[in-house]
């Protein structure tokens, strides 16, 4: 319960949706209680040990990367601060998050969590803030998240409300992924970011070619739900912006602030210091101090300290190459991880189990959020690990023997 109130607070950020709960910093106490209760389970199938796997120890290198990058950074106060403050916490609620994890009921349970808070801060952006015309005809600066970072956030629970619309234990709870498709939807369209369209049709085609888990028309089904939402309130600007993707006069190809070109500083930044970059959290730092056009700045010109608008750059110009190397095996780990979890899920099924098979879902919800955050700085954000656990924690209970009959019990005899 700690765990999953957690992920509520951490990517879910309710307790910022409703301002009374951060007087008792929700976050912080159920992060606290959690690592104290995972300290004092003695249960076999708990023990950090069992986490020991490239996953954990790739990131386990990358923080000890980030770490010695402090020294070195562009302002090392900046790197101290994302490292200590923020991702030294990440990496620990990982742990405990994927340890927390006794069976593929527990996944379950954790990820109709994620979907919730995905759907309680959709919900709450569409009650609280109206579209307006011109420039605001779409979402602009949310809680914690913006537009862009909300929309990516969309579209990786939507995986989770196709599952549980399927293999919802009882009709209210399928009933209630329908609804949690139709308001998701909704918020994401209000979003406009062409970002996390693009994550959003990479997430469909996946779900419809791939998720064989689920009958077919449940998948074409589900995929028509979201698409009949999304036209039925996307407006025409909406959908000029969307048609703006591949214009060679969009801004980000034509203006030197344009992801384009801040994509290829960036790479300079990488190739310039390639071992340890320009420190965490330095990005910004690095286009108001090294690229080309900071000396405007001596002459009282303005010059806009960016952000790289693509993790991949972001931790390549921050960490260097090897901070690069590592936080592409963190998700290729993750990803080989829920392909052998899948694996032993298709072995249970041939065998009788009648239990569902959640690693499709999770499956598109981190290739969401790889092609989301291929436009956005999401490097570190606690979206990313926290659904990297879900994919650890899923392969430890689907492969151990200690937890097979959990595994194996059909779905009636785990209600």
């Amino acid at each position: 319960m700690c765990v999953a109130g957690y992920v509520l607070m951490s990517v879910g950020r309710v307790h910022q949706l409703f301002p009374g709960l951060e007087l008792v910093h929700p976050a912080v106490l159920l992060g606290l209680l959690g690592i104290l209760l995972y300290v004092l389970d003695k249960r076999s199938d708990r023990r950090a040990a069992r986490l020991l796997v490239p996953t954990t120890k790739c990131l386990a290198l990358l923080l000890f990367w980030m770490i010695l990058a402090i020294p070195d950074a562009l302002r090392p106060g900046n790197s101290v601060a994302l490292v200590f403050n923020n991702f030294v916490k990440t990496a620990l609620m990982y742990m405990v998050v994927a340890g927390s994890v006794r069976g593929v009921r527990d996944v379950e349970r954790l990820a109709m969590t994620y979907l919730a808070g995905a759907v309680i801060y959709s919900a709450v952006v569409v009650l609280r803030f109206n579209l307006g015309t011109g420039d605001a005809w779409r979402l602009g600066k949310l809680y914690y998240y913006d537009a862009n970072d909300f929309a990516t956030f969309v579209v990786t629970a939507i995986p989770f409300g196709v599952y549980f619309l399927h293999a919802g234990r009882r009709p209210a709870i399928r009933f209630l992924a329908g609804v949690a498709l139709g308001i998701l939807t909704l918020g994401f369209v209000w979003s406009g970011s062409r970002g996390g369209f693009i994550a959003l049709l990479a997430v469909a085609l996946f779900i419809v070619a791939r998720y064989s888990a689920i009958p077919l028309r449940w998948r074409v089904g589900a995929t028509a739900l979201v698409a009949v939402v999304l036209l039925g309130t996307a407006s025409d600007r909406y959908w000029e912006q969307m048609g703006t993707i591949t214009s060679d006069d969009d801004y980000n190809h034509t203006s030197e602030t344009g992801r384009l070109q801040i994509w290829s500083r960036g790479l300079d930044y990488m190739l310039e210091n390639p071992i340890l970059g320009v420190g965490p959290d330095n990005f910004p730092v690095a286009e108001g101090t090294l690229s080309p056009f900071a000396e405007r700045q001596q002459w009282g010109i303005g010059v806009r300290w960016n952000a790289a608008h693509n993790a991949f750059i972001q931790i390549g110009a921050e960490l260097g190459l090897p901070g690069l190397v590592l936080f592409i095996s963190i998700i290729a780990c993750a990803f080989a991880a829920l392909r052998r979890a899948g694996r032993n899920e298709s072995r249970a099924a041939e065998a009788g189990s009648q239990a569902a098979r959640v690693t499709p879902a999770l499956t598109a919800s981190l290739l969401g959020f790889v092609v989301g955050a291929f436009f956005l700085s999401l490097a570190y954000s606690e979206m990313l690990y926290t659904l990297i656990a879900f994919a650890v924690a899923l392969e430890k209970v689907t492969f151990s023997p200690a937890c097979a009959p959990t595994m194996a019990q059909p779905v009636a005899a785990i209600r």
